[in-house]
């Protein structure tokens, strides 16, 4: 008697969970897998040649409070615990950091309502919250002027590019640096295939993905629409020349239309202090300068709804950011409102940052952290700041949905 025998193919996988993204949320996600599940084999594929080279290696080092965030909203929910984890990891870690504190400062009198406002959101929060008269934001801070202020006692500095470096350390996943992803291969029943861009082929049962600036690529190959796009925006620093005019951390009373927070002052974890960023439209995912375009880069920028959008609604207040950007002068004006004492040539120019913003087909500014799933995959779309701060709180959410994604059938 003869019979075919059925030919049975099996798949070869060379980990459980493939991570896209060696920035501070992908280096947390994978540190949460193997600690939440001993024994999953992680793989963590970044680009670059090491960890956090852009979000998160290009921040102002600020571990924020939560208080700027609607009640009850993940951004609120993961900064108010995700900056108490954050203590906790340095110090555990010997890396870093201090709790400083800092100042959000009314300068006109068409800010106070909003911060008073601010003080209402930070008591929802949990956040402690101290509000200041004239006299009494001197005592903080001598050089700083303004109408009324709030102190928030939970916001701290630290060194995120070392945090990172930490996770990768203590994660027990393996790093491949210099590993770009440029093809995916998703098929529910045998998992997702990646393709480098030195063709190697890596397979892996679950897909996560965190790559940041590109995240809305790494979806699109995926076969996910993310229903969003990353327009990026530049945000531009100096450092002080003379930081002893400035204690802390002081900040402005932001405008709730926008995700920014405005030109602000940070003394950071090495005694210099940060003025910055604005905010302004980078001509490349990674456009660090006016100078780096990426013409197929903009031309996808453009091409989204949501951009045009953003620019007819909110020209006003973007012009006035690409006028603090090609003016050093208008950018001192800015700082002035703060720190009155300061002259343009206090202002050394320093390393820019590009926050990767998701922005909605309709040309909302996505406002919250947005992770969404497909099959054998999940996506983190929009974590900009704060999302240093909540990165261990987001990595535990992502792997959360990771592992539940390794054990369903299909």
């Amino acid at each position: 008697m003869h019979y075919r025998e059925r030919e049975v193919t099996r798949v070869a996988y060379d980990c459980d969970v493939l991570v896209i993204g060696g920035g501070i949320v992908g280096l947390s996600t994978a540190y949460a897998l193997t600690r939440a599940a001993p024994g999953t084999r992680v793989t963590v594929l970044e680009k670059e040649d090491g960890p956090a080279r852009h979000q998160t290696g290009r921040n102002s080092g600020v571990i924020h409070s939560g208080i700027y965030y609607r009640p009850g909203s993940l951004k609120a929910r993961y900064a108010v615990r995700g900056a108490a984890e954050m203590v906790k990891f340095c110090a555990e870690y010997d890396i870093p950091h201090e709790v400083t504190g800092k100042l959000i400062v009314a300068t006109r009198r068409d800010e106070l309502p909003r911060l008073h406002g601010l003080v209402q959101r930070g008591r929802e929060n949990g956040i402690p919250v101290r509000e200041l008269g004239p006299a009494q934001i001197v005592e903080y801070e001598p050089g700083v002027r303004g109408l009324a202020a709030i102190q928030v006692g939970t916001t701290g500095i630290c060194d995120y590019p070392a945090v990172a470096r930490r996770l990768a350390e203590v994660s027990g996943a393996e790093i491949r640096y210099g590993t770009e992803v440029v093809a995916i291969d998703r098929r529910p029943d045998r998992g997702v295939a990646v393709r480098t861009a030195r063709g190697e082929v890596l397979r892996g049962r679950v897909l996560v993905n965190c790559a940041g600036l590109h995240c809305d690529r790494i979806a699109l190959l995926t076969g996910d629409d993310p229903g969003m796009r990353i327009v990026p925006f530049r945000g531009e620093y100096y450092e002080l020349a003379r930081p002893e005019l400035v204690r802390g951390l002081v900040y402005p009373v932001p405008d709730p239309a926008f995700p920014f927070l405005g030109v602000h002052l940070t003394r950071g974890i090495d005694g210099g202090v940060h003025v910055g960023p604005n905010a302004v439209p980078a001509l490349a995912r990674e456009g660090y300068d006016w100078g780096t375009l990426n013409p197929a880069e903009l031309a996808g920028t453009l091409a989204w709804p949501g951009s045009w959008r953003i620019a007819g609604r909110h020209w006003r207040y973007g012009g006035g950011e690409l006028r603090r950007s090609l003016s050093k002068r208008a950018f001192t004006r800015a700082v002035r409102r703060l720190l009155p004492a300061v002259t343009a040539d206090d202002l050394i120019p320093t390393a820019a940052g590009v926050r990767a913003q998701a922005v909605l087909r309709d040309g909302t500014l996505v406002d919250d952290f947005l992770l969404r799933e497909g099959p054998r995959t999940v996506h983190v779309l929009n974590a900009p700041s704060p999302a240093a701060t909540a990165s261990l709180p987001i990595g535990r959410e992502v792997a959360r949905r990771a592992l539940r994604s390794l054990t369903s059938p299909n």
